[in-house]
């Protein structure tokens, strides 16, 4: 016996689903003709923007009134840049420039960008306050440590999107700066009491819903004093009490991706996180990036179960699925498009880069690069300087398993620049840099959070805050070494 077409519309109607490759399958159009709420673009469905284009165009063949999706932050996490990186500077350094008229352009042109190709909802900017040094999956994302800049900066980054049309959608409620574990492979816990929260992470999110933000995403974390075992995105007094009561949030909660390990692992799967979601009172869901017709129907099954069965109440689900067809008629609406200044993104950059010690007289180097894994979020972008060099040589290390002795040869009586992200936290980088200070003058140049390590011996340590390809030129050109 199949299932009610009425409640399978309705179950849709709350789900942002994703599908493999550049061209849209037939079912993730047919879907969306059948009441799916809208799809995410990941790297894997991007190639140029003229591709991109026609896919959005494509999918609203299926219905007009649809959410296209997309990771833009700028920065270390791109998805149309995901071949090149970004050429604008991520949060990180933008909350060091400190100028939130610059934030603000930053993100208008990214929202300019998204609403010329078709993109009506960035799952964007990242509002979490930063303050473990140790955090393996926030980091550059964050505009900083201090909740009263992370406000400032967060306000200006959703005006400046919504200014083009496009829905921001602040993430990721009630804050996933302090976490010391990522959410995408276990369930983080903060366990903080709430007056904490209100003083270090919420602020932020505050300053989003009073500039008007469409959207806020939840975090698969635990804090124990609100949400229990469970994390954040299960739990009604995080969504309800305290983002819609407490806050007066009154656009759609987004979830984070339900295949994170840190929802579906709690919940025993993908369809039993939904369930749970909804029934805390999250309005879309985003199942993830690996989706196929089977595992969206399986949800949906998962869905229609549970109105029946009472663990969901058929209003709430209504309520959801109406939430996100508000957010798309938002969207419909449009925005004004404005003038994004040519190289906007790299002197944006450049302002950024911070230089402790002597630069100069590197007109020759070795440049090591040492190789650092990239996080889910961040997906396989390339960094580091050797597209801005002027014929520098570049090789590539691994720390704790390249011979220190072995750069020393290579670099003969050349200096040394080392370029690295998150070092401080990287095992053997630290040793590495030091062990080459020891014979060479070498130059430090740190892509990642760069916490409060500092290399001893070092002749100059440089911070961008971004690994991004704008970030990568701006090193390039304050060392002397750009082509």
């Amino acid at each position: 016996m199949g299932l009610d077409p009425g409640l399978r519309r309705l179950a849709l109607g709350t789900l942002l689903a994703a599908y493999p490759g550049p061209v849209p399958p037939d079912w993730a159009v047919d879907l969306l003709a059948e009441g799916l709420a809208g799809h995410t673009l990941f790297g894997t469905n991007i190639h140029d923007p003229a591709q991109v284009a026609a896919t959005t165009a494509a999918l609203r063949a299926g219905r007009p009134d649809v959410l296209l999706a997309i990771d833009e932050e700028g920065g270390d996490v791109t998805r149309l840049a995901h071949a090149t990186g970004s050429p604008y500077p991520g949060n990180a350094a933008l909350g060091a420039v400190d100028d939130p008229i610059l934030t603000r352009q930053v993100y208008a042109a990214i929202g300019a960008e998204l609403a010329a190709l078709g993109i009506n909802l960035d799952l964007a900017p990242t509002v979490d306050v930063n303050t473990a040094d140790e955090n393996p999956v926030i980091g550059t994302r964050s505009f900083g440590a201090d909740p009263v800049r992370v406000a400032v900066h967060s306000a200006a980054a959703v005006v400046g999107l919504q200014s083009a049309g496009v829905a921001a959608c602040a993430k990721h409620f009630p804050g996933h700066g302090a976490t010391v574990a990522d959410s995408h492979y276990e369930l983080p816990t903060v366990d903080v009491p709430p007056a904490v929260l209100r003083e270090r992470d919420l602020p932020p999110f505050a300053a989003v819903v009073d500039a008007g933000v469409r959207a806020v995403m939840t975090a698969h974390i635990r804090v124990p004093a609100l949400t229990g075992d469970g994390p954040a995105t299960f739990s009604r007094a995080v969504l309800v009490d305290l983002l819609r009561g407490e806050y007066g949030f009154t656009g759609a909660v987004i979830t984070d991706a339900l295949e994170m390990k840190g929802a579906a692992l709690a919940a025993g799967g993908v369809g039993p996180a939904a369930v749970r979601a909804l029934a805390a009172g999250a309005d879309l869901l985003c199942i993830g990036a690996k989706v196929d017709a089977g595992l969206v129907e399986h949800v949906v099954e998962e869905i229609v179960a549970a109105l029946g069965d009472g663990r969901l109440d058929r209003a709430r689900v209504e309520q959801a699925a109406g939430r996100a067809a508000e957010l798309a008629a938002w969207t419909a609406a449009g925005g004004s498009a404005t003038e994004t200044p040519d190289g906007l993104g790299y002197a944006a950059a450049l302002r950024a880069v911070r230089v402790e010690g002597d630069v100069t007289g590197l007109a020759t180097p070795l440049v090591v690069q040492v190789h650092a894994p990239s996080t889910i979020a961040e997906g396989r972008v390339p960094w580091g300087l050797g597209p801005h060099l002027a014929g520098a040589e570049v090789i590539r290390a691994v720390a704790g398993e390249t011979d220190p002795d072995e750069l020393r040869r290579l670099a003969g009586d050349r200096p040394v620049v080392l370029v690295g992200r998150h070092l401080h936290r990287l095992p053997g980088a630290p040793e590495l840099v030091d062990a080459l200070a020891a014979t060479h003058p070498v130059t430090v140049v740190e892509m990642g959070w760069p916490g409060a390590w500092r290399p001893t011996g070092a002749r100059a340590f440089v911070t961008t805050y971004g690994a991004s390809h704008a970030n990568g030129r701006a090193a390039a050109q304050v060392l002397g070494l750009a082509g």
